[in-house]
């Protein structure tokens, strides 16, 4: 049954989506776009948790279109949805909002900039951290959202790490990014995205670090380390190009060619790792 039966009007499905899209509860919105009579057309359900705000024309309607829009929602897909309702046949567009994905690069260096441009293209909030304020400036990078001075110590202490977070570790030196991977590996919340750039010797001796840290082997399986697709980047640009076709390709669930996947670089340290004899 509908929280509430009067129908809702452009302005307030806007409002709901705009906070989903600010980090708030995901919703899903539902429109008609065809109906008998076409009396219905252009109403609107939005479907926020358990609760339904509006109504498309009746309480049984209503209750179909909202578990099909929860459906959409947990797996992120929208489109127009045909099904039978009062009169005959309908037809519902049903789009989910979800909180725009954030790129959260950390370091500013020569690989951020062209990386925070291609972030910001492909339609991501892209937050850029380091700790050297006359490089983390607006300046430097424009197509950011936030830009931001951070201590190494603490990185992560004002930002919210979540399923919609990207995080890209480019920093200056190894020991920056061992202290930013630690901080994120031991948090509860996961990002859905991340990973470090550096050699395989690098990586693997991060890797042994961190194991040695305490950290479940396990845990380093969602790092993309060595970062990005192989498609034998050397340039900065060329670089962030094959840093954001990873993301992309995690974020579309594809496959791509990792190079974490190629050089197999937690497949040594577990050897590496194990007694004698086993």
């Amino acid at each position: 049954m509908s929280e509430k039966a009067a129908e809702v009007s452009a302005a307030e499905a806007a409002a709901w989506a705009l906070e989903a899209q600010q980090g708030g509860e995901p919703v899903a919105l539902a429109t008609v776009v065809s109906a008998p009579g076409r009396q219905a057309v252009g109403r609107r359900l939005v479907v926020s948790g358990a609760s339904l705000h509006g109504t498309l024309g009746g309480p049984e309607l209503d209750e179909r279109v909202a578990a099909l829009a929860r459906e959409m929602l947990a797996v992120r897909e929208r489109g127009v949805r045909e099904m039978e309702g009062p009169g005959g046949k309908w037809e519902i567009y049903i789009e989910p909002q979800h909180a725009i994905p954030e790129l959260l690069i950390v370091g500013a260096g020569h690989i951020a900039r062209p990386l925070c441009r291609l972030g910001a293209m492909l339609g991501f909030r892209v937050t850029v951290l380091d700790d050297r304020p006359e490089f983390a400036t607006k300046e430097h990078f424009p197509e950011a959202e936030r830009v931001g001075v951070i201590d190494f110590g603490d990185p992560f202490a004002r930002l919210a790490i979540g399923p919609d977070s990207y995080v890209v570790l480019v920093t200056r030196g190894h020991k920056y990014d061992y202290d930013c991977i630690q901080h994120l590996l031991k948090m509860d919340a996961r990002p859905a995205y991340l990973g470090m750039i550096g050699s395989r010797r690098r990586v693997r001796a991060t890797f042994e670090a961190l194991v040695g840290d305490g950290i479940e082997p396990a845990r380093l399986e969602d790092v993309h380390a060595p970062i990005g697709l192989d498609i034998g980047a050397e340039t900065p640009e060329e670089i962030a190009l094959a840093i954001a076709g990873e993301i992309v390709a995690t974020r579309r669930s594809g496959a791509g060619g990792r190079l974490s996947d190629e050089e197999r670089v937690l497949d040594r340290v577990a050897r590496s790792s194990r007694p004698e004899g086993d």
